[in-house]
């Protein structure tokens, strides 16, 4: 019996600029390597990609479908737990190793953002990251704060389009905002929680981003 070939589903028509999307490759040969890579492209119904990433240029060319689809191989490749293990850590590399560079997400190293104190730099940091999104993608963020915690809100999740799952699928998403705070505030980590979730039935995916990093007093 041939193997069963998964196609992705109809183009949303909302896309990443390909050099975000470029950032999740090079994340993902990081942490998986080379050959899990190319396995997850092809259970992904990604073929395509197979050594031939997106472009490394601002064009909107990778569509929300696309990471929908490889945020589900990856659970289907690893578990609902492995999965997310892995999605984290692509994640955080994929900020790390790309997202970090572009924009007004640059600002963060420099000797004067870091001089600020803490709380304002990861204000900034989250409310940076928003931008870059918006501006990079149509993936539609905003940030709210009040009490002891920050809310980072997605109205759109491409990681969430067009799925269906009963508990909250976007961990990449989390490890990017844990490594946009880690950077913000230079090495400090911070607890991160999606809590609705398209996926989920929701109307957006809100993470809550407690504002007292860890071990911080």
């Amino acid at each position: 019996m041939a193997e069963k070939v998964r196609t992705v589903a109809e183009p949303s028509g909302l896309t990443y600029a390909n050099r975000l999307a470029r950032a999740f490759f090079i994340a993902m040969e990081d942490v998986m390597g080379r050959h899990g890579l190319s396995t997850l492209l092809a259970d992904a119904g990604l073929s395509r990609y197979i050594g031939q990433p997106p472009e490394d240029n601002l064009e909107r060319g990778f569509d929300f479908v696309e990471m929908a689809a490889l945020s589900q191989a990856l659970e289907d490749m690893y578990g609902a737990r492995g999965g997310r293990g892995m999605a984290l850590r692509v994640g955080r590399a994929a900020y790390a190793m790309g997202l970090r560079n572009l924009g007004i997400l640059r600002s963060l190293s420099s000797p004067v953002f870091q001089s600020q104190p803490i709380n304002v730099r990861v204000d900034y940091g989250l409310q940076a990251l928003a931008r870059l999104f918006n501006h990079f993608s149509d993936q539609d963020c905003q940030v709210k704060t009040g009490g002891d915690a920050y809310l980072f809100m997605i109205h759109n999740s491409p990681m969430a389009w067009g799925r269906r799952a009963e508990k909250p699928v976007c961990h990449a998403q989390v490890g990017i905002l844990q490594e946009t705070l880690r950077h913000a505030s230079n090495g400090f980590e911070f607890h991160v929680i999606e809590t609705t979730c398209r996926a989920t039935g929701h109307d957006h995916c809100t993470f809550r981003i407690n504002k007292q990093a860890i071990g911080e007093w």
